[in-house]
């Protein structure tokens, strides 16, 4: 009726919130379908197909036709000022949960674990689920993770343990990219977003000039315990906001070895923490890059 492929969405969700909620599995289906590059984000051709296959779904035939016609342009840039909350011109899995209406458990996990407010905590959560050192987040240490986040989000419903596993199952298939099976560092990072990476900000992409009030900002975002120095969690939340901008895949042990060679030029001192000083020096070096 409005051309190949609407089924996608039309065969879980008849548009109307009250009589059709997506179970994970039926969320977790339509993402795969239309994130068809598997990079986790809707972007490009990618947001049109969803945005017209979904306005198929909600609206009358004749509607449709006209909403996706000379309005189309205008249509997707509001629907992007709606739904596109970090202004990247993408959706990412989180923002598309806030869309379709979700077993309310399930969208929870979007909607009470993020933004997070910097790397800072989402490195002090890596390091509470991380039990056993690994680096990843096996299948055992994310259902704990997401039976915590349930627990405190929604203290009326109970999640079973048949829950957790199939919510697990359906978390590691939407963000373990490279199906090994446990959750990466940057992985991790698609499920709990950070408000912003202050790294990415225009005065590092153009080689500007940085100023006091940059670092100043810049310092008193990571030295959260307002210590003087940026150490311990802050300083691997930094360096993981640091490698993000070179790496889009990276575990723990990239970060790892990137905390060697930042440390080997920058800390002066070798006292294995950055002064406001020698984090002068690091963002003089990512200005020039």
């Amino acid at each position: 009726m409005f051309g190949e492929g609407k089924d996608a969405l039309a065969q879980f969700w008849n548009g109307s919130v009250n009589s059709s909620t997506l179970t994970a599995a039926e969320f977790t289906k339509i993402w795969e379908y239309f994130d068809s590059d598997g990079n986790g984000f809707l972007e490009g051709e990618e947001i049109d197909q969803f945005l017209k296959q979904f306005l198929a779904t909600v609206l009358p035939e004749d509607t449709y036709y006209t909403a996706v016609g000379k309005g189309f342009l205008s249509l997707k840039r509001s629907f992007l000022e709606t739904f596109d909350d970090n202004g990247d011109g993408r959706i990412e899995i989180t923002e598309m949960a806030k869309l379709l209406p979700t077993d309310e458990n399930f969208l929870l996990l979007f909607r009470f674990s993020n933004p997070l407010e910097s790397s800072v905590e989402f490195m002090k959560i890596w390091n509470r689920y991380d039990a056993d050192g690994s680096g990843f987040l096996e299948a055992n240490e994310l259902r704990n993770f997401l039976r915590d986040l349930l627990t405190d989000a929604s203290k009326s419903n109970e999640v079973t343990e048949d829950q957790l596993i199939e919510y697990t199952d359906m978390i590691l298939q939407m963000f373990d990219s490279n199906k090994d099976g446990k959750l990466q560092l940057s992985e991790m990072s698609r499920l709990l977003p950070v408000k912003e990476n202050f790294l990415e900000r225009q005065i590092f992409k153009d080689s500007g000039t940085v100023t006091r009030e940059d670092i100043e900002n810049i310092f008193s975002l990571y030295d959260r315990d307002g210590s003087g120095y940026i150490e311990n969690e802050e300083l691997k939340g930094f360096l993981k906001d640091l490698l993000s901008l070179i790496k889009k895949e990276y575990d723990f042990s990239d970060l790892e070895d990137f905390y060697v060679t930042i440390m080997k030029g920058c800390d002066t001192n070798r006292d294995g923490k950055l002064s406001k000083k020698e984090l002068t020096m690091v963002l003089m070096a990512l200005v020039q890059m």
